[in-house]
């Protein structure tokens, strides 16, 4: 199976899920959905680490560790339902796949950068890898962590940043802008790569790990990617799909 193949069939199993289901998200999950799988299938290693930090994007996380065999599709018949493992946001705990709990935005990175501390401090192998969304650099505790992980040249953590523009209200420049989020974090004398976060020839970046300190990779993304009626559009923060949509939806991507 080539990686389009393997994304086009996510997509597929991500919208059924999340249609079963009645529950939203789905632009932002379908926007990091193709980084999710090209890490974990062409990049992580045992004695890797990954961190959702835009742990509204949990149902893309599910769909990626279904497709890797680390969940069934019996465990994902209970996404969102009562006592579920697979809760709206990711829970920790239960599989050493999530080892951060994430949703409330600003967290995941500096946890991250704890981890890849620990790591060098107990002299174990292996990187540290953290999602986040671009409005989620409208909390303040990721620059402290951004601080941090500069001055600690903590060359075994790659960020990936999910640029779609968007979030819960509006455009990250209408919400809450941060002028040139690139220009600002390269003060920070940090590596940046920026990248078309759904080309798989410059996801391979990912392979790639920084030598003098943390590796930035800006991934520009269309959220809703592959559904016409989704792509930037701000209402698929949140909207459920309706039977109709699902079918138009599934139609589209099949012809993909």
């Amino acid at each position: 199976m080539s990686f389009e193949q393997l994304c086009q069939q996510a997509r597929l199993r991500l919208l059924r899920m999340h249609y079963d289901s009645k529950v939203g998200h789905l632009g932002g999950n379908l926007s990091c959905l193709d980084a999710l799988l090209f890490l974990h299938h062409q990049v992580m290693q045992n004695d890797d680490t990954f961190v959702l930090a835009k742990g509204h994007a949990a149902g893309a996380l599910y769909i990626t560790l279904w497709s890797i065999g680390r969940l069934s599709d019996a465990d994902l018949a209970q996404f969102h339902q009562d006592g579920t493992h697979l809760a709206g946001h990711p829970v920790s705990g239960w599989m050493p796949d999530i080892s951060v709990a994430t949703g409330s935005l600003g967290h995941g990175f500096p946890v991250s950068t704890g981890m890849a501390l620990a790591k060098r401090l107990q002299e174990t192998s292996g990187r540290v890898f953290c999602l986040m969304s671009d409005g989620e650099w409208q909390e303040g505790s990721n620059w402290e962590a951004l601080i941090f992980a500069a001055h600690q040249q903590l060359n075994n953590l790659t960020v990936l940043i999910d640029v779609n523009g968007l979030q819960g209200f509006g455009t990250t420049t209408e919400v809450a802008s941060m002028g040139d989020l690139l220009k600002r974090l390269s003060a920070f004398n940090v590596k940046i790569t920026v990248i078309d976060g759904h080309d798989p020839s410059q996801l391979a970046i990912l392979h790639e790990p920084a030598e003098s300190g943390p590796h930035f990779i800006f991934m520009n993304t269309i959220k809703g990617k592959g559904v016409s009626f989704m792509e930037n559009r701000l209402e698929w923060h949140y909207l459920p799909l309706n039977s109709a949509q699902y079918e138009q939806a599934c139609r589209e991507l099949e012809q993909t």
